[in-house]
């Protein structure tokens, strides 16, 4: 299912900011080298966590999922110079794609990234988190979530990617071997009923939920 037609992506894309030469060649890079550069931010999401982070000037973010780094290098742009985001990657073959463009990055001393499992690595940090991304295994998300809360401050913000799936949440019925989309549902109902949060789910790309911890 399509969320948005390429002529209005199109549009979009031509009247904000640029993506800039550096985010540029990440995504070409991506295209060329990895298997599936889908799975990258993207231009017009990769603005939006600008924005967000110019928005809510968050000193700690936590960013689940690097892949190529190209959400973790739009978030370190807003970011004040004093501020510092976390990332992590489960897959260390990640690691020499990220790492050049780590290097490269003018943002670079406000990126820590960690490689291994988010639920070995997280409770090591002895933070609290400001902002949240989530954008790894669909799978773990309810996991993820559960394991991030207490370390998200109230009036705190976690965005989770990825969450209408290509359009698959709205199947009736899901196959019990597709357990992405089931992993992505059951998020989503876990995210509806807790009273904790406040949430709402932006229809951009493929499904943003922000969650608001009052």
């Amino acid at each position: 299912m399509d969320l948005m037609s390429d002529a209005i992506e199109s549009y979009i894309l031509n009247h904000i900011d640029e993506e800039g030469e550096f985010l540029a060649k990440l995504n070409r890079d991506a295209h060329v080298k990895l298997l599936r550069p889908r799975m990258l931010s993207g231009h017009l999401q990769g603005r939006l966590l600008k924005i967000f982070c110019r928005m809510m000037r968050p000193r700690r973010v936590l960013e689940i999922g690097t892949y190529t780094g190209y959400a973790t290098f739009c978030m370190a742009e807003g970011l004040a110079e004093d501020a510092l985001i976390h990332t992590i990657e489960k897959d260390d073959e990640m690691e020499p794609f990220f790492s050049p463009y780590l290097e490269q990055s003018p943002d670079k001393a406000k990126i820590v990234a960690h490689w291994g499992d988010a639920k070995e690595i997280l409770p090591m940090l002895d933070e609290t988190f400001d902002l949240v991304f989530i954008d790894a295994d669909k799978r773990e998300y309810c996991i993820y979530y559960d394991l991030i809360f207490p370390y998200v401050r109230s009036g705190g913000m976690i965005l989770a990617d990825n969450t209408l799936w290509s359009g698959k949440v709205m199947n009736e019925e899901v196959e019990p071997s597709d357990r992405q989309t089931q992993g992505i549902l059951a998020f989503n109902n876990k995210i509806k009923a807790d009273i904790r949060v406040e949430k709402v789910i932006l229809p951009l790309r493929d499904g943003l939920t922000i969650i608001y911890k009052k």
